[in-house]
């Protein structure tokens, strides 16, 4: 059973306040397209927005942003979490 990251509130990214949704469209403050959001990230400078380093390494997604548990990243001491005794960091 998968559950949603308590520090990303389920998007994938941390961060997502520092985008005005005036200037970038709700599409991008929203994460309706995770896409979107990461072209902005590359296209920016001087911002913390990033994926979300409890549900991926910063960089990727462990499985599906925003969820932990899931098939792609398992709970126990051999997957993702390994660092963390099997447990994401919002557990």
């Amino acid at each position: 059973m998968s559950i949603q990251c308590n520090v990303c509130q389920g998007t994938g990214f941390k961060n997502l306040e520092q985008i005005d949704p005036d200037e970038y469209g709700q599409d991008v403050c929203d994460c309706s397209d995770i896409d979107a959001v990461l072209k902005w990230i590359k296209g920016h400078d001087g911002h913390d927005v990033q994926v979300c380093d409890c549900c991926g390494d910063g960089e990727e997604w462990y499985g599906i942003p925003g969820e932990h548990y899931n098939s792609e990243d398992p709970i126990g001491c051999n997957g993702p979490y390994a660092s963390n005794g099997g447990l994401c960091k919002c557990h």
